[in-house]
């Protein structure tokens, strides 16, 4: 869409979607245009080495989502920070999925009052600013019980501000209560990927962190040499496949989701796909991206591929 006046130009866009979780077969799974899809992800943290929180330029912007892309992702978690509605625009024109966090407070404190409006009245400027755009999927209010309160009520204040998204009320349930409120039941492991051991039948689960694979690359590493999990670089690509073959395995037990920790390395962690600098990706793209490719297929269809028959099932 575009309008015109005089010599100024308005370009604009829209895309429509919807998300859900529904029972298909007995197992709550998302739904992407009432179909079940798998959100196969990475944690983006969106720092950069030049600007902290702040990307140089917009293409900038664009080419952590479209590393993305390049290795077969469907999914986003954009974690513990909103980005300008430029960085929304090229999820929106690439097709990616959004997991977006709420920023949190801090951890191991229990806030106060005006701590608690705040938050409340930042998360709905969030939902507010941002609703526009089709690719954010989910909401997430808690993580890893960091200023967590009042989980449950918060779940439902997003679902009720926003009733046309997911929302999560905790990513990282074995780390933080759970409000027993919100879409997914979510549980974070390292590096294996893991589901919340007590499903309510009722709610998706998903991985919402795991991996954390580090490989410093010398002449592109931050100071701060620091990882969950030391690779060789030999085997990196290797080791990366056999932690998405844990993923895959969860999927039988009704995993929707699995996010990888993380996309680009920080100044404190070396576990990035991509070097903070974003001058070398890590592993071998063609055989990740074949991988995330046949997992998200094979796990989207309503009965995922390589799973057993449910009892008295002879499809």
């Amino acid at each position: 869409m575009e309008v015109t006046a005089g010599a100024d130009r308005v370009g604009g866009y829209f895309g429509m979607r919807s998300i859900a979780v529904e029972n298909v077969d007995g197992v709550p799974r998302t739904v992407l245009n009432g179909k079940p899809v798998f959100l196969m992800a990475t944690l983006d943290q969106g720092f950069w080495p030049d600007g902290l929180h702040t990307a140089p330029t917009d293409e900038a912007l664009a080419h952590d989502l479209k590393a993305h892309k390049r290795l077969g992702f469907n999914s986003v978690r954009k974690h513990i920070k909103v980005e300008p509605d430029r960085w929304f625009y090229w999820a929106d024109r690439l097709g990616l999925l959004v997991w977006q966090d709420m920023p949190a407070m801090t951890a191991g404190k229990n806030p106060g009052t005006e701590a608690r409006a705040r938050y409340e009245r930042e998360m709905k400027q969030m939902i507010d600013e941002h609703i526009s755009h089709p690719s954010i999927v989910m909401w997430v209010t808690f993580n890893e019980g960091w200023g967590q309160y009042d989980i449950g009520r918060i779940a439902e204040q997003a679902k009720a501000w926003d009733p046309s998204r997911l929302v999560n009320n905790q990513s990282g349930l074995n780390l933080g209560a759970d409000g027993h409120a919100g879409d997914l039941m979510d549980e974070h492991g390292y590096p294996s990927p893991a589901l919340p051991p007590g499903p309510d039948g009722k709610r998706a689960l998903v991985s919402g962190e795991y991996g954390g694979l580090g490989l410093a690359v010398p002449g592109h590493a931050w100071l701060v040499q620091q990882s969950y999990v030391d690779v060789d670089p030999a085997t990196y690509t290797d080791d990366y496949l056999t932690k998405l073959d844990e993923v895959r395995a969860l999927v039988c037990r009704g995993s929707n989701g699995a996010v990888y920790t993380q996309i680009t390395d920080v100044e404190g962690e070396l576990n990035g796909l991509l070097t903070y600098d974003r001058r070398v990706l890590k592993p071998d793209v063609a055989r990740v991206r074949a991988a995330h490719e046949s997992l998200i297929r094979d796990a989207s269809r309503a009965r995922p591929a390589g799973c057993p028959a449910a009892q008295g099932d002879t499809r």
